[in-house]
Order: C-alpha cells, then structure tokens, then sequence
C-alpha cells in the first residue's frame, strides 16, 4: 500500500513538473500578449495582464533562487542581484523584449530575464 502511495505521489509530482516546464511563455508569446493590453495601470487587472504580472514574477523567484543556490553551494552565481531587487520595470523589461531580434524571441521570459541579470547585475571579483 505505501509502495502504490509513493509511486502515485512520484507519479503526480513528475507530471505537474512536466506540465509547469510545457507552460513556460515564450519572450514571443509574452509580446504578443502585451501588446494587446492597454499601456496603463488598468492592464493589471485583466486576465491576460495578471498573466504576464505572474509569469514576470515566477521568472524572478527562480532567477534570485539560482542565485542563492549558487551561494549556498559555494559556487560564484553568474549574476549577484542586490537584496533591494532586480530594478525591473514594465516599460523596462518591454522594452527590453522588443529588443531582442525576432530570432531570439523563442527562448522563456525566464532565460530572458536570466540573461539581463548577467548583464545588469554581474558579479564582482
């Protein structure tokens, strides 16, 4: 009985993994639903709007618990994002994403946002 528990547990737990990492947006999906929102604070409250607003901010977690993986390791993370924060904007990280040529736009919102934090936030020594 505890064997079939676990591996209905085992089972539950690697198909929400899979489902999670088959849902990560696209810096293209992210676009084509931003611009289809109205530029200001009402964009918030749509459903489309508090998508974006999660995918940013699940991005972040796991970008800054990258980081304090590394730390807690011992390894020197590949960026070193300041305890106040990432400084992102809305206008920033739009503007940011429409940046990126139309061949790079495949990659997750969190690759993206990895990628700024390496150049925006490099560690030192």
């Amino acid at each position: 009985m505890l064997r079939i528990a676990s591996a209905l547990g085992l089972a539950l737990f690697l198909s929400l993994a899979a489902a999670t990492a088959a849902e990560a947006m696209t810096v293209r999906e992210f676009l084509s639903i931003a611009d289809r929102l109205p530029q200001n604070a009402t964009a918030a409250l749509r459903p489309e709007g508090r998508r974006l607003i999660n995918e940013v901010s699940t991005s972040v977690h796991a970008v800054r618990n990258a980081q304090f993986a590394d730390e807690r390791a011992g390894r020197r993370p590949a960026y070193c994002i300041p305890a106040r924060g990432t400084g992102i904007t809305p206008e920033g990280l739009l503007g940011r994403f429409r940046a990126l040529p139309q061949g790079r736009r495949d990659m997750t919102v969190q690759q993206a946002i990895r990628e700024w934090m390496i150049e925006r936030w490099p560690c030192s020594g």
